[in-house]
């Protein structure tokens, strides 16, 4: 199975130090500098920082704090505007940018930008979750499609779009869109374990706030169902043959576009049992790229070659002169992994009970370079006829997988026979 295995099989934290910084004497009021950068600090001084009291109170507040309010708020609202689609938050924010609008001319109008903003981008995600409900509703399985109309076998992946070029810059368009939704703070709540103590159904933590993240890993899987299912459906061998050699190509040319979460599904894909048992199939390809391509996602010493490989397309991003050059789509369930062992390696309070600014910074600083890819226009034009077969053609299941595979090429031993036998009557009736 392609989906996400766990993160536990896949790196070991130890490599993590559990506490990345020990607190230096150079402390003042509970908070913790080095070279004037704030390190920790004890929860209480941290807001105490912030908040003025008796002692720390600005002459004139209102003109002097609420330009930081309406800084803190815009940046919020545009950062982290998923937060805002509980009621009761969007309740606090209309309150408190009423009494902002209520003063001068000038916090009025942006404040009114804010929530235009805002709005519009709250009915985009709702809009996009409908779709991407819809195309869930409307998911069937291949081999029912293929029961009840025999001749839709005749239609695949290369009458659709013969140019294995086009299909990565379309793919390319599907992950770009979809890396858009997933809002920053979906990769905290994947990692964030509700308080047992907490009874209050309706409370703000009981929210769905990473279903743009799982859609995304969903999408990754089926891209990967697709490739076998493509493969595996045809009758002929050397039509079989001729698909493989063309995902290669389009694997390939994901490589080159930076592509790496499209690349990895269809390497995924194409090392399937239902497909990798396929010897007589695979005897007519021409492996060579497809090689080249399994070495650069090779997972051993914890992805080395792709880790460059992503470098590379990063720095190049960095001083690009095209969107084309801009484009870097890592490989999502590695990266999911790496901000894990993070944050599961690295505690939040160090030993005296201050926040661990270095943990969050380096937390930051992973989903920030994530949020720089993920606004990336993709440059190449959308052909509707080839996204939309992308993400609506059925495709077999795991079952109906290894039963195309043992009808194109035959059980090899006596597990095979019996498992071929048990699809063939669970799937087709057939004794």
């Amino acid at each position: 199975m392609p989906q996400t295995p766990p993160f536990s099989a896949m790196f070991d934290s130890s490599g993590y130090n559990r506490n990345v910084y020990q607190p230096s004497e150079d402390s003042c009021g509970g908070l913790n500098y080095h070279d004037n950068n704030l390190l920790s600090g004890s929860l209480e001084a941290l807001i105490q920082h912030l908040v003025p009291n008796v002692d720390y109170y600005p002459d004139n507040q209102t003109r002097k704090i609420a330009p930081k309010i309406l800084q803190l708020l815009t940046e919020w609202t545009e950062t982290f505007p998923y937060d805002f689609r509980d009621e009761r938050m969007m309740r606090n924010l209309k309150d408190l940018a009423h009494r902002m609008a209520s003063g001068e001319e000038t916090y009025r109008k942006n404040v009114q930008q804010m929530m235009q903003c805002l709005i519009r981008k709250l009915a985009a995600l709702s809009q996009y979750e409908e779709v991407l409900a819809k195309l869930s509703s409307t998911a069937t399985d291949r081999l029912t499609v293929l029961k009840a109309k025999p001749q839709s076998i005749q239609r695949d992946i290369m009458t659709v779009c013969s140019d294995p070029y086009t299909l990565a810059q379309q793919l390319t368009h599907i992950e770009l869109e979809r890396l858009n939704y997933i809002g920053p703070e979906e990769f905290v709540q994947a990692f964030v374990q509700k308080d047992p103590l907490d009874n209050d159904k309706n409370c703000y933590s009981e929210r769905k706030k990473t279903r743009n993240l799982e859609a995304y890993v969903e999408w990754f899987n089926r891209l990967s169902y697709l490739v076998a299912t493509e493969i595996c459906m045809p009758v002929k061998k050397k039509h079989r043959a001729r698909m493989i050699e063309y995902f290669i190509d389009v694997a390939r040319e994901c490589f080159n576009i930076g592509n790496f979460n499209s690349l990895m599904a269809i390497i995924s894909g194409m090392n399937m049992s239902p497909v990798s048992r396929l010897k007589k199939t695979w005897a007519k390809v021409k492996t060579a790229k497809f090689d080249i391509l399994e070495h650069q996602m090779d997972p051993s010493s914890n992805f080395l070659n792709y880790r460059t490989a992503l470098r590379g397309a990063a720095q190049r991003s960095l001083t690009a002169h095209s969107s084309r050059e801009k484009i870097v789509i890592p490989f999502f369930s590695l990266l999911i992994k790496d901000i894990y062992f993070l944050n599961e390696g690295c505690v939040n309070r160090l030993p005296n009970g201050h926040v661990n600014f270095e943990k969050f910074w380096e937390l930051a600083k992973q989903v920030s370079e994530f949020m720089t890819w993920k606004q990336v226009e993709c440059p190449f034009e959308r052909d509707r006829k080839v996204l939309q077969y992308l993400l609506s053609v059925p495709v077999f299941s795991e079952d109906a997988l290894y039963l195309a595979s043992y009808e194109s090429e035959g059980p090899e031993n006596n597990i095979e026979k019996d498992r071929w036998k048990s699809l063939r009557a669970s799937l087709l009736g057939r004794v």
